[in-house]
């Protein structure tokens, strides 16, 4: 059976996910890119959304609840020490509700809030180009 990011492109979806100036970052314990800090996201399923999908992998992974979210940018990756590529939709947002709690042990090992200016390291490809735009925003916003 042909794996998504493996066998052929695979399309994945993240969410970067703000409190009070913070950004809540999963530490990943599977490729790609295992061991790094990440936003919160995954693959998207046959016929769902990306916002969807990054709306569903926030809440599995962190349990919290997406209200809302908009398009922040869109992250490539060939990520040859794991033999895989991505191609992930990545979205912001500021509108949810609960408590971060590490939801999925089997696949994180941690789900933490960070300041934008004291990120930890290492940060995954995906979470280093959402961080990129949304400087980039920061600078255009009045």
């Amino acid at each position: 059976m042909a794996r998504p990011g493996i066998d052929f492109p695979g399309v994945g979806s993240g969410l970067a996910v703000l409190k009070d100036g913070k950004l809540l970052l999963c530490k990943r314990m599977k490729p790609p890119e295992a061991g790094h800090w990440s936003i919160v996201g995954g693959k998207v399923d046959h016929m769902e959304p990306a916002a969807d999908a990054a709306h569903r992998e926030a809440e599995e992974e962190s349990g919290l609840v997406i209200h809302s979210s908009r398009f922040l940018c869109v992250s490539e990756q060939c990520i040859e020490a794991d033999g895989q590529h991505w191609i992930s939709m990545i979205y912001v947002t500021d509108d949810f509700s609960g408590d971060a709690q590490l939801l999925e042990p089997d696949k994180l090992s941690a789900v933490c809030w960070f300041p934008l200016d004291d990120l930890p390291q290492p940060l995954s490809l995906f979470a280093r180009d959402a961080v990129r735009a949304l400087e980039e925003l920061a600078i255009s916003s009045p």
